[in-house]
């Protein structure tokens, strides 16, 4: 069978050209000319727009069935994404149209269109309707008037009303008006369908329109099952296969530079990676901040006295904000003790862990309400009420001031609690209650847990992005992250509500992020949103949500171009003056900034996406703009995404996608066929997903394999970073990730192992291989990948080589016009079961001569690194 993966257009829809490839499936010389195809959808979350087709109208055929053509991206992940009611027609403009209805209380309409049913372009959600449903769209055309009059039907529990609105181009509508419901007239059919009624429209065609419908959708079976290829079936589809012999040749001398910034991280919040997680603080809800507005009402427990408690009954514990220490933070605790002991108790986040022998810093906004003066004994405690380091205040005065102390821990222990007890009686305000120990990251201040820090900083990454995916553009956008809220004093700092469902004290704001990639040898990359929100909002409307107000983009615009001059700016300027303030008067040397987020790419993203562009590109041509092409490698999104990009020039594209083992396996041609004339890519989000969502051996050498292509493509392919981080234990939102932990532990996995190895092992000029097999099967082919770079600064050889067969790979190497500085050199192998979670690399010496026969063994990465004389280049 042809390969039909060597085809792949990436940078426009290349599904046209693939088809032809399935012409052996479906076209005959006895084909009808014409046929009708019956559009309909099961109205499920997350269905889309299936078809059927038939010659007379009553024999009908599914295509699939289950397949369908396009889904609706209006709403929240999962349930809300509903197609209903979809009526396809033929229009004026010689495009097929689909209108349908979203659900049953928004006020709008879904609008999609394609030119052969295959690929659709921007949807759209005119807003027709206030506090009513739009139901059931119909549409009528008025060739003299060209203009279409599109009605539906609106139901509440007493009445069932009409209404109309006219368009010409599906963009701009004219105002709604209510219509005698006898001229609303429904044109939906309804059918069976493998036995099952099924309602919606029915349509004449040119026989090649269902054949392309059909030839879709058997290639997507077809690379659906190629695509799903596991481990869990090698022995039988590798049963009688005999090891590999492999012969690769290197040839130094045509050699190419690749991207020195290839292997980074990204950071977002998920999984409680910021707060009880990478950013140090020890106690949780420190500024009583917490609202059930950031569990959107799931937790009615999560409130501003989150995580605390009081010990004595007699006493009383309120939230107040008559007179907060600061407008950002507007809620502080008000105690009232009538009795000595008295103890404000914070349980930490899964308890505090300290360490025997440490030092950690306490510190609290005080005041006492009645004037009356008094110290705060603070405390460590266990479990069991042992006391496990103390210490005390100065005397609190009438006005609110930040005291400091440090405790000193007795013993180590994963669950202590803090306690804080008030050597007096009467009324006391307390706010930004803080805990830290001293050993942070590098020893900073307000810094970051050491030994995850150094376990990120071990990756050796070119850069960090950051504050997140999903975070930067934010559930609605009240919500969209705002950098200058995350800077300055911690009270002056404005927290918000994750749109993972819980709590971001900002605590870990952009200063520490840039400091952190500064201590890490990282380039910065900050991702601010396009203007408009997550496309899977929930807060003020469903969907797209909309965007900034045009009214308000200049100052949209503005803070982004702000943030430029706080991390490069010199002392002089507001926003460089800023950075001084907070210790570090030397720039920060951005040169990358993200714009957007896995963005639904529609009129209203591009407008505000185009305005920041080339307000960047006119103020600082030097910093490399990063825009968004979707949530994945391929339809709308990734389509319109790019070609927005390649009209404005867009220097960099920021591509996602999370797959099976088998697809990676199966597309390591994916960017070997990429425009290079066109805009770089960062790979931004990638991991392999097996059922289950494990992190282990199988998953990471398909990463490693297809880090070889990526390697090899390092001229279009500029950076990558796998996704998700971090993820702490009892709080994991989203699996795989690349590092779990807890207060205590921190887990690497087998996929931080290979992202560890690539970028401890990273090269800035890459060595093509020929590669000569044995056996010459597509499926081992395919298993078996090397990429060899070269290090500029050490003049070291990097060997990379994957073998993903169930048996050993046997190979040798011709080295052609390579200086070696003597024969010994490092080689490590990670290799183990597909199912282990638990593997690591071992590191060995060994002679440069045993690549002139080496066994790659069964399910292994191997490298080596060899020294050599000169560039070679």
């Amino acid at each position: 069978m042809i390969n039909i993966f060597k085809f792949r257009k990436p940078k426009k829809h290349f599904l046209g050209l693939l088809l032809v490839c399935l012409s052996v499936f479906s076209t005959f010389a006895s084909n009808p000319k014409e046929a009708y195809i019956f559009s309909y959808t099961s109205g499920k979350s997350f269905d889309g727009l299936h078809f059927a087709w038939s010659i007379d109208q009553i024999n009908w055929h599914p295509i699939g069935p289950e397949y369908h053509y396009i889904h609706s991206d209006y709403g929240r992940w999962g349930s809300e994404k509903r197609m209903v009611s979809p009526l396809l027609f033929p229009g004026a403009d010689g495009q097929w149209h689909c209108l349908w209805s979203l659900n049953e209380k928004d006020g709008t309409f879904a609008h999609a269109s394609s030119k052969d049913l295959l690929y659709w372009g921007r949807q759209s959600y005119p807003v027709v309707m206030t506090e009513k449903n739009c139901l059931t769209p119909e549409v009528a055309y008025n060739k003299e008037k060209g203009e279409y009059t599109i009605s539906w039907l609106s139901k509440d529990q007493t009445e069932t009303k009409a209404w109309s609105t006219t368009t010409k181009d599906f963009t701009k509508y004219s105002e709604a008006k209510n219509i005698p419901l006898a001229e609303y007239k429904n044109s939906r059919s309804t059918i069976l369908i493998d036995g099952k009624s099924q309602t919606g429209s029915i349509n004449k065609v040119a026989w090649n329109v269902v054949d392309g419908l059909i030839k879709t959708q058997q290639l997507s079976a077809y690379k659906t099952q190629l695509w799903s290829e596991t481990t869990k079936t090698d022995t039988e589809r590798f049963a009688n296969l005999k090891p590999v012999e492999a012969k690769f040749t290197l040839d130094a001398t045509k050699s190419k530079k690749i991207s020195n910034t290839l292997l980074g991280i990204f950071f977002e919040d998920i999984n409680y990676a910021a707060d009880g997680g990478l950013y140090a603080e020890l106690v949780q809800n420190r500024d009583f901040e917490y609202t059930v507005r950031d569990t959107k009402g799931r937790d009615t427990t999560w409130n501003s006295s989150k995580a605390w408690r009081l010990n004595n009954k007699t006493a009383k514990f309120a939230i107040d904000s008559i007179n907060p220490i600061h407008p950002n933070s507007k809620h502080y605790a008000k105690l009232a003790i009538k009795q000595a002991g008295t103890a404000l108790v914070n349980e930490g986040f899964d308890g505090i862990a300290v360490k025997a022998g440490e030092k950690y810093d306490f510190s609290i906004f005080a005041r006492a309400t009645d004037g009356k003066a008094g110290k705060l004994l603070v405390r460590l405690v266990g479990k069991n009420g042992e006391i496990l380091g103390e210490t005390t205040t100065q005397s609190i005065t009438a006005n609110w001031k930040k005291h400091n102390a440090t405790l000193t821990a007795k013993a180590t222990i994963a669950n202590a609690s803090l306690e804080i007890i008030p050597q007096m009686t009467g009324s006391l305000d307390l706010d930004l209650i803080s805990l830290f120990p001293q050993k942070t990251f590098k020893g900073h201040k307000n810094g970051l847990r050491a030994d995850l820090a150094q376990t990120l900083a071990d990756l050796k990454p070119k850069f960090m992005r950051f504050p997140g995916g999903c975070v930067a553009h934010g559930d609605g956008i009240e919500n969209i992250y705002n950098w200058k809220n995350t800077i300055g004093s911690l009270e002056s700092r404005k927290p918000m509500r994750n749109l993972w469902g819980y709590h971001q004290t900002v605590g870990l704001g952009y200063f520490e992020y840039f400091q952190f990639c500064e201590d890490a040898g990282a380039e910065p990359l900050p991702v601010i949103a396009a203007g408009v929100p997550c496309q899977n909002s929930s807060t003020g409307g469903a969907g797209h949500q909309g965007g900034v107000p045009m009214c308000d983009m200049d100052n949209y615009v503005q803070d982004i171009l702000d943030l430029v001059e706080y991390a490069n700016g010199n002392t002089t300027t507001k926003w460089g003056k800023k950075r001084a303030e907070a210790g570090h008067p030397k720039p920060f040397n951005l040169k990358y900034i993200g714009v957007g987020n896995e963005d639904l790419i529609t009129d209203i993203f591009e407008e505000r996406f185009t305005m920041i562009f080339k307000a960047m590109k006119e103020k600082y041509p030097e910093i490399t703009v990063i825009g968004t092409v979707g949530p994945s490698f391929e339809g709308t999104d990734y389509q319109e995404g790019w070609d927005i990009a390649t009209k404005l020039g867009v220097p960099m594209v920021d591509e996602h996608y999370y797959q099976s083992p088998g697809w990676f396996i199966y597309n390591q041609d994916y960017y070997d066929q990429y425009d290079r004339s066109k805009s770089k890519v960062y790979l931004g989000e990638y991991a392999a997903h097996l059922p289950g969502k494990p992190n282990n051996v199988e998953t990471a050498l398909a990463e490693a394999l297809y880090l070889t292509s990526l390697e090899r493509n390092g001229d279009v392919v500029s950076m990558t970073s796998y996704a998700p981080l971090l993820a702490k234990d009892k709080h994991t939102q989203w699996n795989p990730n690349l590092i779990y932990f807890n207060n205590t532990e921190v887990r690497p996995t087998v996929g931080y192992e290979v992202q560890k190895l690539y970028g401890q092992n990273a090269g800035d000029h890459y060595i093509p291989s020929e590669i000569s097999l044995s056996n010459h099967q597509e499926n081992v082919k395919n298993r078996i990948a090397i990429s060899v770079v070269r290090d500029s600064k050490s003049n070291d050889l990097i060997v990379k080589l994957v073998n993903l067969l169930p048996v050993a790979v046997n190979a040798s190497f011709d080295m052609k016009n390579f200086n070696f500085v003597n024969p010994e050199t490092v080689k490590t192998v990670l290799r183990g079961d597909p199912s282990d979670k638990n593997a690591r690399p071992v590191k060995t010496a060994c002679s440069v001569s045993e690549l002139n026969s080496v066994e790659l063994p069964a399910y292994s990465f191997t490298i080596y690194r060899i020294k050599t004389i000169g560039s070679n280049k």
